[in-house]
């Protein structure tokens, strides 16, 4: 059990047989009354940002989350295919579980799989990912004055603004959480 009074950003607790993740937490010492604790909280089921507040002394059960490596296999419509590396147990995810995790994850990629008492609510993919680019827009020298940047399509058929200098067939490497290029490889 820990207290409201504890509360830390990232911390899993639940509440009312909700999981939330803390995001903020503000401890509130008002001239008169009691002191609270005001928290903004994500559901990590549904997304959802719900905003609380809470007396110090009150108690709430630490949720454990199960973090396991598997590999993404393949997609079968709306159906995603994982294995798990170790006993080679497969799962199958619906598109609502799975979003848009997969954006930038190409087929054989060990990804992670959380859940909380046995049920799947999402899937992280690696950090960074390496991944070539199939279609770009050339570009020319003198184009720009700084900075500029062009869409280009890698192969796993997501979109992503790089340099002008950077070509077809390139390899880059992509922060998952942002989108964002880093560079080539």
């Amino acid at each position: 059990m820990i207290s409201a009074g504890d509360f830390k950003n990232g911390l899993t607790v639940e509440i009312d047989g909700n999981i939330y993740q803390i995001l903020e937490f503000q401890h509130v010492k008002p001239g008169k009354g009691a002191a609270f604790v005001r928290t903004k909280m994500k559901n990590i089921i549904n997304g959802g940002a719900v905003e609380r507040t809470f007396r110090p002394q009150e108690k709430f059960e630490q949720a454990r989350i199960e973090r396991k490596d598997m590999q993404y296999l393949y997609q079968d419509g709306d159906l995603y295919n994982f294995m798990d590396v170790e006993t080679y147990d497969q799962i199958a995810l619906n598109t609502e579980v799975v979003g848009d995790a997969l954006k930038f994850v190409k087929e054989n990629e060990v990804v992670k799989i959380c859940s909380h008492n046995g049920n799947v609510f999402s899937v992280e993919p690696p950090l960074f990912v390496e991944l070539a680019i199939t279609e770009t827009e050339p570009g020319f020298k003198g184009d720009t004055a700084q900075g500029a940047t062009k869409p280009a399509t890698v192969e796993t058929g997501a979109v992503v603004y790089v340099p002008l200098f950077v070509e077809q067939g390139d390899v880059l490497k992509i922060d998952t959480r942002t989108g964002e290029y880093l560079s080539r490889v």
